[in-house]
């Protein structure tokens, strides 16, 4: 539509120091003559274009120019800004480009040479440090699209425990939780909503069957889940060698840590009986003791033994 052009327009050169003419025509797939038509118009109502001839002509909007952004300040757009450009890491996304581009637009052109020169003092990446995330932004683009357009998805997904089984779901949203990606969805095997971490789903297929949405929102799934432990509750006491005392403070917070005088600690927390619990037990190695329940700590127990026998000889396995 024109209306949505002349926005963009004006977006790009509110974002831009100078624009040619046939970038717009590219941009925007229509003719030089209808952007110089479009340009005139957008002169018409108000919004002061110059244009420049030469080898770096083009057409900019007068520096003293910014649109009214009323009670957002400089540094509510740079928030805004270094948020989105994180999201954007892992997003191959025409449309948070063009929100980019829009949000670009209300910073006055004295106040984008001030983002330059400062630079970002705070920066949100989704990405992993070793490069990783090719195939999650491939997933997400492809789940984006069918959330939007409510097809049905299938794919393969291994759980915590490598066991693999074939899922057909309705998708719902994408969240970031922690450090992954995850997908709210209905899962037509369970007959219920479930999450899937992107990382652990592989053959992912768009399927041309549609669904009905069931009426229930992302807000209303994560609040649902965030208050239901999956598995009975462990009350655990813990003791942690002096050595893991920044591990401990960061993992279970300031306020569970408590300082023994020979430098040990004692940490109290609560999670669910499952197989994530037992694995951040064991990541500790020998630097935890679990003095509380004893029913926890006999498993760890017995993890550690089973560990221990895959790397010993017959004769030496401990019983």
């Amino acid at each position: 539509m024109k209306i949505e052009r002349l926005l963009g327009i004006t977006m790009i050169l509110l974002s831009q120091r100078r624009v040619n003419a046939q970038t717009l025509a590219d941009k925007f797939e229509v003719s030089l003559r209808t952007i110089y038509r479009d340009l005139e118009t957008i002169n018409t109502a108000g919004i002061p274009i110059v244009s420049y001839t030469g080898t770096d002509g083009g057409y900019e909007i007068m520096e003293q120019f910014r649109i009214d952004r009323q009670i957002v300040t400089f540094e509510d757009l740079q928030s805004i800004l270094i948020a989105l450009r994180g999201v954007q890491a892992s997003l191959d996304d025409r449309e948070m480009d063009s929100l980019l581009t829009k949000i670009k637009a209300l910073v006055a052109r004295s106040e984008q040479h001030q983002m330059e020169e400062l630079g970002d003092t705070l920066m949100f990446d989704t990405n992993l440090w070793h490069g990783g995330g090719l195939k999650d932004k491939s997933m997400l683009t492809s789940l984006r699209q069918a959330a939007k357009n409510r097809n049905v998805v299938t794919f393969l997904y291994t759980n915590s425990e490598g066991i693999g089984e074939q899922r057909e779901v309705e998708p719902i949203g994408l969240a970031w939780k922690g450090y992954a990606w995850y997908l709210y969805a209905y899962c037509q095997l369970r007959g219920d909503y479930r999450t899937f971490r992107l990382s652990r789903m592989s053959g992912l297929r768009i399927l041309l069957e549609l669904f009905k949405s069931r009426g229930i929102r992302m807000e209303e799934l994560d609040a649902r889940w965030g208050n239901k432990e999956s598995g009975p509750l462990l009350h655990l006491l813990l003791r942690f060698t002096s050595r893991m005392r920044v591990r401990a403070e960061e993992a279970f917070g300031l306020d569970k840590v408590e300082n023994l005088v020979d430098g040990s600690l004692l940490v109290r927390v609560s999670y669910p009986d499952n197989h994530w619990t037992y694995g951040m037990l064991l990541s500790y190695g020998p630097d935890v003791q679990v003095l509380e329940p004893v029913l926890v700590a006999d498993r760890v127990k017995n993890m550690a033994k089973q560990i221990y026998n895959h790397y010993i000889a017959t004769d030496d396995k401990i019983v």
